[in-house]
C-alpha cells in the first residue's frame, strides 16, 4: 500500500519560520502526501512551494474549538480561498454543539462548506459516543467531503489507541458516503493500520515521513525535531 497517498502531512506550529515551512513542504512534495495541512498564515507560501507536486494545500480554520462567530469564520474561509487553499479543515462550533444548538451549528457548516471542499473537525475528544454519532450525522448532511476526529489541543491526543479507534468506528457508521479522517497523536505504522482497519480513509499526522519510511522498511530520514511534533 502507498501510505503517502492517504496521509495529510500536518505542520501547525504557530511561530514557524519560513525555513521550517519550506523544509516540511519540501518533504511533503518529495513523499507525495495527499495534502499539506497548515495554519492560515502559511497557506500562500505552502501553495507556492507545492505548485506542480499534486499535493493539496489544506488550511485549518478556527482551531481549537470553533469559538469564532459565523461572520469571522466566513472571513477566514474566504481568506484561505484567496490565498490558494485547495480545501479546508473547519472545526465545528463545539460549544454550541455541546449546548444542543444544532440548527445554528448546521447552518454555519452548510454555508462554509460551499466555499471550498471541507473536512469538518468534530473535536471527538470533547464528545460522548452519542455526540460523536450525532455530529457525524450532521456533518454528512452539510456538504462536507469528510468528517475528522480532532485537531490541536484536543483531549483525544491523550486517549488510548483503542479509544481513538472506537471514535472512528462510530464516525464511519454515522457518516456513510463521506470520508473519515483520523488524527490525534498518530505516530507510527501500527497506529495507522489500526485507524484504517476501524474505517478511516485519511490519516492526519506530523509523522508522515517516518510512517512511510517504516512502511518501506527504512529508517526515518532523521530523528524528528521537536518543532515538527505538532498536529
Amino acid at each position: 500500500m502507498n501510505y503517502a497517498k492517504i496521509i495529510d502531512q500536518t505542520f501547525l506550529k504557530k511561530e514557524a519560520s519560513e525555513e521550517e515551512i519550506r523544509q516540511v513542504a519540501e518533504e511533503t512534495g518529495q513523499y507525495g502526501f495527499r495534502a499539506f495541512c497548515i495554519l492560515p498564515v502559511h497557506t500562500q507560501l505552502a501553495k507556492e512551494l507545492l505548485k506542480g507536486t499534486g499535493v493539496k494545500v489544506t488550511t485549518l480554520i478556527d482551531e481549537p474549538t470553533g469559538a469564532s462567530s459565523h461572520l469571522q469564520r466566513l472571513a477566514m474561509v474566504e481568506q484561505a480561498r484567496e490565498a490558494g487553499s485547495d480545501e479546508i479543515e473547519l472545526v465545528i462550533k463545539i460549544d454550541d454543539f455541546k449546548n444542543k444548538k444544532y440548527e445554528a451549528v448546521a447552518a454555519d457548516l452548510k454555508e462554509l462548506c460551499r466555499i471550498l471542499p471541507t473536512k469538518v473537525i468534530i473535536g471527538s475528544g470533547y464528545l460522548t459516543d452519542e455526540e460523536i454519532k450525532k455530529a457525524s450525522e450532521m456533518v454528512r448532511e452539510t456538504g462536507a467531503i469528510c468528517v475528522k476526529t480532532a485537531t490541536v489541543d484536543d483531549p483525544l491526543d491523550n486517549a488510548e489507541l483503542q479509544e481513538k479507534a472506537k471514535h472512528i468506528r462510530i464516525m464511519r457508521e454515522a457518516a456513510k458516503g463521506i470520508l473519515v479522517k483520523a488524527s490525534g497523536a498518530i505516530r507510527n505504522l501500527d497506529d495507522v493500520k489500526v485507524m484504517l482497519a476501524s474505517g478511516a480513509d485519511i490519516i492526519g499526522t506530523s509523522s508522515g515521513v517516518e510512517i512511510v519510511d517504516e512502511s518501506k522498511g527504512r529508517e526515518g530520514v532523521a530523528k524528528k525535531e521537536t518543532w515538527r511534533k505538532i498536529e
